[in-house]
């Protein structure tokens, strides 16, 4: 990884292409509940960062691919550390709702 890279910033876009060729995925929106239910990732899941050790209620397979968003990419990827921390092998980071190009389900 080269200097420059820090400043690449994700493109959920990309990631979310990614997670749908990528089986038994599931989309983890780390906002919170109303923050969700203003507007979200049609087929995302919600689980808010602060409710995120809880995961395991919803995801007991901790092989599972993650694929995990929040609003801008600060929430999502302090979550990425959680998940990891608690044992979950395949999470990504993919960013922030507010790059997203796509359909939004109230």
């Amino acid at each position: 990884m080269g200097f420059f890279d820090f400043f690449k910033s994700i493109d959920i876009n990309s990631g979310l292409e990614q997670y749908r060729n990528t089986d038994g995925a599931v989309l983890v929106d780390v906002r919170t509940e109303e923050e969700y239910a203003e507007g979200h990732i049609p087929s995302s899941i919600n689980i808010p960062l602060s409710n995120l050790n809880s995961i395991s209620y919803k995801i007991e397979d901790k092989d599972t691919p993650l694929f995990v968003h929040c609003l801008s990419g600060g929430r999502s990827a302090q979550a990425v550390s959680i998940l990891k921390r608690n044992g979950y092998s395949d999470v990504t980071d993919i960013g922030g709702i507010n790059g997203y190009h796509g359909k939004i389900e109230r």
